[in-house]
């Protein structure tokens, strides 16, 4: 082609024009945007499923065609180390909201850890003790030493390329939210919202919370404050209403004898009602005290409401029970100075409340004690199983009776 040869120039540039507008696949917009969801929601999964249940927590076995594939798609699409993520997220349940958490917003602040929860993670991960004190059992053969440790930012580059050779222009764009997706969902939502705001099924000891009941968008990560209860579970949802979206693939990787499954959380289970509870009901109430305190909450919200009820029909001022009603079935150290006093004036207000509370606290240090031998233990659980159903209380009757029923 020369100078003098416009028609050729004319069909070259045409061709490139065209390239760029469609790639090689010619898709639309709206495809585009629909392939894009797709590549991020197997990204998602594979952050879930590989990452976190497989390799920081080991709740399930993966098989290694699975487990590889995982750890390609992640080198492609996020340039993430399995070592240095494993590492950092086990730092962060061992240092909880405490000094040391890589990336809490109770130490940096919710708007520096939604926003730049990728460096804290990045600034992490040079933390050599941090790598080798939680950095172990991760891979470590030929292809991690020379390829996805060595070059992680070569996988990201090659999609780069891929997307653009697919799509044209528009994938770029693909390319980006491609590099925006885990940096905004797992280190912005569910490192920042999912220790911030949200509702909570169990009086996890940190302050973790589930930020949606549908556990779809981040792969069922949605569902923090349930895994911070049960870490070590694969399965996240717990209540007949939450739904997890990571444990339906997990599900049916195991189906396809893919993935094994270790653990998932724990389920009490009720008999008949024993005449006095015994060693083996404490056991069953030990095994399953974040079930046995969240039962214990709905009690306590079912006799709030009562007393709720009662004012309003004597048309008398509930405006403190209001405000203390959402932390009446919190422990102490996580009620805010600030709502303490008005906790206080409703306790003082309200008997049965202030006994529930009274109880509740009695009932937690069946297993927050060090020193009691188990035969005392048991002993304990007796007189406090025959002070609540002594008590002239209903919900606080009922819920003794259940417990005697309780079995491991």
């Amino acid at each position: 082609m020369t100078a003098s040869d416009p028609g050729a120039f004319s069909a070259l540039l045409d061709g490139v024009v065209n390239f760029l507008i469609n790639g090689v696949t010619g898709a639309s917009w709206w495809q585009v945007v629909l392939i894009a969801l797709v590549l991020t929601h197997i990204t998602i999964a594979s952050v879930t499923i590989y990452l976190h249940r497989h390799s920081a927590h080991r709740a399930l076995d993966l098989h290694p065609i699975a487990a590889h594939f995982f750890r390609f798609w992640l080198w492609m699409t996020t340039g993430m180390v399995t070592k240095e993520w494993t590492a950092i997220h086990r730092k962060h349940h061992a240092k909880c909201e405490q000094e040391g958490d890589p990336h809490s917003p109770h130490i940096f602040g919710i708007k520096k850890v939604f926003w730049e929860g990728a460096e804290l993670y990045r600034a992490e991960a040079k933390n050599a003790d941090t790598m080798a004190r939680y950095g172990h059992n991760t891979p470590n053969d030929w292809i991690e030493r020379n390829v996805y440790s060595r070059y992680s930012a070569l996988g990201v580059s090659l999609m780069l390329i891929l997307n653009v050779v697919l799509f044209g222009a528009l994938g770029l764009m693909v390319w980006a939210i491609q590099m925006i997706w885990i940096p905004l969902t797992a280190a912005g939502i569910i490192n920042g919202i999912g220790h911030w705001w949200g509702y909570r099924n169990f009086e996890a000891v940190d302050g973790s919370t589930n930020v949606s009941p549908w556990g779809i968008i981040i792969g069922g990560e949605e569902l923090h404050n349930n895994h911070h209860t049960y870490p070590t579970s694969a399965k996240l949802s717990v209540k007949p209403y939450e739904f997890d979206i990571g444990w339906m693939y997990i599900s049916i990787l195991q189906s396809l004898g893919l993935a094994t499954v270790k653990k998932v959380p724990p389920k009490m289970a009720f008999g008949d009602v024993k005449p006095v509870a015994d060693e083996k009901t404490l056991e069953a109430i030990i095994a399953n005290r974040y079930e046995v305190m969240a039962g214990y909450a709905r009690e306590l919200r079912v006799a709030c409401k009562s007393e709720l009820a009662a004012l309003k029909a004597r048309q008398a001022d509930a405006s403190v029970l209001k405000a203390a009603k959402r932390w009446l079935h919190r422990d102490d150290d996580k009620v805010p100075p600030a709502v303490k006093p008005q906790l206080a004036q409703a306790r003082a207000e309200h008997p049965v409340l202030d006994k529930m509370v009274t109880m509740r606290e009695e009932l937690r240090a069946l297993w927050s004690s060090t020193n009691a031998t188990r035969e005392q233990l048991a002993a304990d659980l007796q007189a406090w199983c025959h002070r609540a159903e002594e008590s002239g209380i209903a919900a606080l009757r009922d819920f003794s009776i259940r417990l005697r029923s309780a079995h491991a």
